[in-house]
């Protein structure tokens, strides 16, 4: 099983669109109500779907974008007008983050863990 994207709400669609665009995504797909991104080289993507009350993004699930440039990747977005509410810092679980949130209230991390990732000195045993 692979994941095949994530879809996160949207108050204002273009709104949204210009944001995920700012942040380096390719918009692939575009209607009324819907928006789909690749992601990185196109393996992965997101989308957008309208909502008209998206009340709780900003207590929903969080998206995780990892960045192997990521403070000269901060600095190039904050240089676009892009605002974060954190970081960059790095974490006792042994990444280097950064926090914003979409204009919808999404909350997402921009990060680097290298190995990290999926191997910490905690993983467990398979």
């Amino acid at each position: 099983m692979r994941l095949n994207q994530v879809t996160v709400p949207a108050r204002d669609l273009e709104k949204s669109i210009a944001f995920y665009l700012t942040l380096g995504l390719k918009l692939i797909v575009k209607s009324e109500q819907y928006a789909r991104f690749e992601v990185g080289d196109g393996t992965d993507t997101l989308s957008l779907h309208l909502a008209g009350d998206v009340a709780g993004a900003e207590n929903g699930a969080r998206v995780y974008f990892e960045c192997d440039d990521l403070d000269a990747r901060v600095a190039a977005l904050k240089a676009k007008g892009i605002q974060f509410d954190s970081g960059p810092e790095d974490k006792r679980w042994l990444w280097r983050e950064v926090w914003l949130t979409d204009p919808a209230g999404v909350k997402l991390c921009l990060y680097h863990a290298g190995e990290n990732r999926r191997f910490p000195p905690w993983r467990l045993k398979d």
